[in-house]
């Protein structure tokens, strides 16, 4: 239930980065990383990463649609956590906050691997936050898990093995990326804060409560996904109740690396009809 998706090329700012202190449970500062571009009038569009992933990899998505929303991406230091922050529900707990505070109005929640599994439990826990909802790869459902045979001082052939795994053309993975990872989890708290969200994230099957679902939501999945499966997708699809697919081929875990350009025509359409959603109830 990992996603530590890469990039092929080196990341091209969509904007400055902030800082803003969140705090959970622990009661502890939680500095998380926020970039906010693109129309400040337009309903916002959050995007959520997956464990060890960056704002970075949602970049070139997030170009495709600035034009037309207000982009924030969060990011929040996973493996940095301890205590109860360190567990879905307390990143749920933490992004519910920032959302709250910082966001302030409803956002569409895009979310990646465990960002989707957060994302979804927004919708279900949080529902007055969420306007909608973009799940890619999400977790929470059935996932492989990338701690399945983990070590604590991962080798960095043991990573790329797995990390290899998110893609469909392992050519798309950057070595870049795969040693940054290996400098995160070479610290044993950070790898056992890998290994503790990704029990937690297990251990919350969403299965009997995504029919709480209540905002329209977008699957976007990887044909080739062997970390969430289509099964996985095929699962959420029927149980959400205003839910609708996007098939993407030759595509992974990652596809907002593998398929960013479908992915953002998708996801265009879908915010095109959630505009007509508002607009009808505006009449209304």
């Amino acid at each position: 239930m990992t996603a530590m998706p890469m990039s092929t090329a080196p990341a091209q700012a969509v904007g400055r980065p902030a800082t803003v202190v969140l705090h959970g449970d622990e009661g502890v500062p939680v500095p998380c990383r926020v970039v906010d571009v693109g129309d400040v009038n337009a309903a916002p569009v959050v995007f959520l990463h997956g464990l060890v992933g960056l704002n970075d990899h949602w970049e070139e998505l997030v170009r495709l649609i600035q034009h037309r929303s207000r982009c924030v991406l969060f990011q929040v230091p996973l493996l940095d956590l301890t205590g109860e922050d360190c567990s879905i529900r307390g990143v749920t707990e933490l992004t519910a906050k920032f959302l709250r505070e910082h966001v302030r109005d409803p956002a569409v929640l895009v979310g990646n691997s465990f960002g989707g599994h957060v994302a979804a439990k927004i919708a279900i826990d949080h529902p007055t936050l969420a306007s909608g909802l973009v799940l890619a790869g999400a977790s929470g459902v059935i996932e492989k898990t990338i701690v399945a045979d983990v070590q604590i001082r991962p080798s960095r052939e043991w990573l790329s093995r797995k990390i290899g795994e998110l893609f469909f053309d392992q050519r798309n993975m950057n070595p870049a990326d795969v040693d940054r990872a290996f400098v995160e989890l070479s610290q044993r708290g950070h790898a056992r804060a890998m290994v503790r969200l990704s029990r937690t994230a297990r251990r919350n099957h969403l299965g009997k409560d995504l029919a709480n679902i209540r905002v329209p939501t977008l699957l976007v999945w990887g044909r080739q996904d062997i970390v969430t499966p289509p099964e996985a997708c095929e699962t959420f699809a029927a149980k959400i109740p205003d839910a609708r697919v996007v098939w993407l081929e030759n595509c992974g875990h990652v596809p907002m690396i593998e398929g960013v350009e479908k992915f953002g025509a998708a996801l265009t359409a879908f915010l095109d009809e959630l505009d007509r959603r508002r607009g009808r109830a505006g009449v209304a």
